[in-house]
């Protein structure tokens, strides 16, 4: 695949490979990671998958703001719908999900390690939902995961400033579930706990995992809120002043229209 690079074993490992943009993710790269994990649920020989970003600079540094840019208004639904999905097919996958992440795991990076079963982060590795510096809001499953997993009042004020925390920070507060000195300790270790796990019943994994996830059903209403609102803050000018401001390297001047 263009933008990933598999490697297949007992544990598939999965490599978002765009460096030259923090492994940002555009819409061919999110396709490619879907037919992936598809293929990871029906490959008997995979038992696991670990999820990490090529380099030890970025996990996934975010979405491409130049495709959320151009995105027409009336699309804009689809667009948050369609990695909505995505995510949720990584949360319900039957196999353990570990995300290594290492350096900058922002937006949607940050959206992806949190749809991932397990997280483990390097030193370096820095969190974040920067979406409201663009006018926008999270459109992966951001607003709902991040509130799961550290409650609503610290979710609120992480998003809500858009504010980027270190991997200590993240361990304290619950977003991630351990943190290594490097990028290799974090894959050894993410082995030795898919091993441990392997030595385990899979049905009474994958039931587990289904259960746990069951526990969260009453969200479905938030992931739709969720696309209704990322979509119509596409149509304001602050959406516009905000990723131009971006893309133009300088501070938005919001106004509120």
């Amino acid at each position: 695949m263009k933008h990933l690079n598999i490697t297949v074993n007992a544990i598939c490992s999965i490599v978002i490979n765009r460096p030259e943009v923090l492994n940002a993710l555009n819409q061919e790269t999110l396709e490619e990671l879907h037919l992936a994990i598809q293929e990871c649920y029906k490959r008997e020989d995979v038992k696991g998958i670990i999820i990490t970003g090529e380099g030890d600079k970025a996990f996934v540094a975010g979405a491409d703001i130049k495709e959320i840019a151009a995105i027409p208004h009336e699309k804009a639904f689809e667009f948050s719908k369609k990695g909505q999905d995505l995510f949720k097919t990584i949360e319900d996958c039957p196999k353990p999900v570990i995300a290594v992440v290492n350096g900058f795991a922002l937006g949607g990076g940050c959206e992806l390690a949190m749809a991932c079963h397990i997280r483990i982060a390097t030193e370096n590795a820095k969190f974040g939902l920067p979406e409201v510096s663009l006018g926008i809001i999270p459109g992966y499953g951001g607003t709902q995961r991040l509130a799961q997993l550290v409650g609503r009042g610290k979710a609120l004020e992480l998003a809500m400033t858009g504010d980027m925390i270190s991997a200590f920070e993240a361990k304290e507060i619950g977003l991630v579930n351990h943190v290594v000195a490097t990028k290799e300790d974090a894959i050894a270790l993410a082995e030795k706990i898919m091993n441990k796990i392997f030595s385990k019943g899979p049905q009474a994994i994958a039931a587990l995992i289904k259960s746990v996830n069951a526990g969260f059903g009453q969200e479905k209403e938030g992931y739709q809120a969720e696309a209704k609102n990322f979509a119509a803050l596409t149509a304001t000018q602050d959406f516009v002043e905000g990723t131009t401001a971006f893309l133009e390297k300088r501070k938005a001047n919001f106004k509120g229209e």
